[in-house]
């Protein structure tokens, strides 16, 4: 099998799985402008090679529910309260997106019609055919289930090729990079291997969910301008696990 072009993409349609720490950027909290606006014009790279673009974002950078429940809240009201979080970043991510110039709609598994649109499969795949780039918020709608559940959903309910999950490291270690310097980086892993390592590439429950349904996951750094097209290309950038 010949390499791909330089210039022609390896996937039609793509998940890109954001963390919410993914739009501080160089802040502490919240958003920031200038990265959803480098995050944009990524995206924007990969519209313009024809891929169809899907994103689920996390909600860290304003609340983590978990988090919350550890520290006494209940758990289902704090995991609420972080869906509400993604759809904030969903709005913004939006916003520089629409200022690229593409099109975006929001869809949110918590029905708020005045800000997004609810989630109906069928509708959000005519987007996604339409050249629109579709945001998944409000994770699954469900307490307990993480972004990263909700992104291998979501990437199989509407058949998406391939999950991007974008990070501050350059792909997949044997342990954390920053706290162990012999950390090996792998090129590809099994879904087993990181299951039984425990590597913090996504939850058990999405790796396995990935796992039964043959989802292959790349995992890159998002930081670098213009990995995002570089993964969709076929480029060997990040680590690929399974598939």
């Amino acid at each position: 099998m010949s390499a791909p072009s330089p210039t022609k993409p390896l996937y039609t349609r793509v998940l890109l799985k954001l963390s919410g720490e993914a739009l501080m950027g160089t802040q502490q909290f919240g958003v920031d402008p200038a990265m959803t606006e480098r995050i944009a014009r990524d995206v924007g790279e990969i519209q313009g090679l024809g891929v169809q673009t899907a994103i689920v974002i996390g909600g860290g950078n304003i609340f983590r529910g978990l988090a919350a429940s550890v520290r006494g809240m209940d758990r289902a009201t704090a995991d609420y309260m972080g869906m509400l979080a993604t759809v904030i970043n969903g709005l913004a991510l939006q916003d520089a997106l629409e200022r690229q110039n593409i099109l975006t709609r929001v869809v949110t598994a918590i029905e708020m019609r005045a800000v997004a649109e609810p989630f109906i499969r069928r509708r959000a795949i005519r987007h996604l055919e339409k050249g629109r780039v579709v945001i998944f918020a409000a994770g699954t709608g469900n307490p307990y289930f993480t972004t990263d559940t909700a992104a291998a959903l979501r990437a199989m309910e509407i058949k998406a090729e391939v999950i991007l999950k974008g990070t501050k490291v350059d792909g997949v270690y044997s342990a954390d990079p920053v706290l162990d310097p012999t950390a090996t980086k792998y090129a590809s892993i099994s879904y087993l291997q990181v299951l039984e390592k425990q590597l913090k590439v996504m939850d058990a429950t999405a790796i396995s969910l990935c796992m039964d349904n043959d989802l292959p996951i790349v995992v890159f750094n998002l930081l670098e301008p213009g990995n995002i097209r570089r993964v969709a290309l076929g480029e060997s950038v990040g680590t690929r696990v399974g598939g």
